[in-house]
């Protein structure tokens, strides 16, 4: 008989019957299915279907509840808790949690997903047998992938981060296409298995999506010119910044680039709300010395 191991569904025979659940077998070894985890009275001889696991004494298992996951499948599974030392726990679907090892985790803790985030794993076993959980990347992504068509461009994407690198993040959507979100793209830090939303920015030859979080630039001049006028009020209708005034200090200040806030102050201008003297930026109705 083929060596059963966790991970995997088995069909077992019932050996024997204890107070405690049930003794299966497999030819060679027994295999305690607790009475908790049977979904029905058996009588010795029965033949039973079950997934097999490592219990909390390093024994092998079974259950009769039907796990989320076996070995050589990959699916998306919830954090169910996360612990600094060990890693993060995901909900299979049975008693017994499975571990995302620390080891195989971004190395920037503020990247580790949250609970209730969604992370895509198969399952892996590490030198002692025990299951542990691996990341799937895009080679596993594959058999689900659809290549995004040109009428995607400009639409709202969303979808659970499945890897964060340094330059930025892949998401899967909704939609079963491949997007990544550079980091001059996020409107903030973005952590593994959380679910993000972006637009669709650009579609490459082999349909994976580039996406942005970035409002379109219409609506960021808007916004960008609305701050800025709000600031101009709020100091008495006069600021010692303009468009001359240097990219850094312009970032400290305002949060934008020196193109964003030459483009507000532009439009402002054209609006006839604003004017600029010697460095500084005015409201038009403070009138000119």
């Amino acid at each position: 008989m083929k060596m059963v191991q966790a991970g995997q569904m088995a069909t077992l025979e019932v050996a024997r019957k204890a107070q405690f659940g049930y003794f299966l077998t497999d030819g060679e070894n027994d295999i305690l299915l607790h009475k908790n985890e049977a979904a029905k009275e058996l009588s010795e001889g029965q033949k039973v279907s079950v997934f097999l696991y490592m219990d909390h004494e390093e024994r092998l298992a079974a259950t009769m509840k039907e796990s989320k996951i076996v070995f050589g499948q990959f699916t998306w599974l919830e954090v169910s808790d996360v612990n600094r030392k060990m890693g993060v726990f995901l909900d299979m679907g049975i008693q017994k949690e499975l571990l995302l090892s620390k080891d195989d985790l971004p190395q920037d803790r503020a990247a580790w997903p949250l609970k209730g985030d969604r992370v895509f794993v198969g399952l892996k076993y590490d030198k002692k047998g025990r299951l542990l959980a691996k990341l799937g990347l895009d080679v596993e992504l594959a058999e689900l992938e659809q290549p995004a068509g040109k009428d995607m461009l400009h639409k709202s994407v969303s979808g659970y981060v499945y890897r964060v690198i340094a330059l930025g993040a892949f998401f899967f959507t909704e939609e079963n296409h491949i997007a990544f979100v550079h980091r001059d793209d996020m409107l903030g830090p973005i952590r593994l298995g959380q679910k993000v939303t972006a637009r669709v920015k650009s579609i490459r030859d082999d349909g994976r999506i580039n996406a942005t979080q970035n409002p379109p630039k219409a609506v960021a001049y808007q916004e960008d010119a609305e701050i800025i006028y709000q600031i101009l009020q709020d100091r008495g209708g006069a600021m010692p910044f303009s468009d001359q005034t240097d990219p850094e200090t312009i970032r400290q200040k305002f949060g934008i680039s020196k193109a964003a806030f030459k483009r507000a102050l532009g439009k402002l201008m054209k609006e006839n709300k604003i004017y600029q003297e010697d460095g500084w930026t005015y409201l038009a109705t403070i009138k000119q010395n």
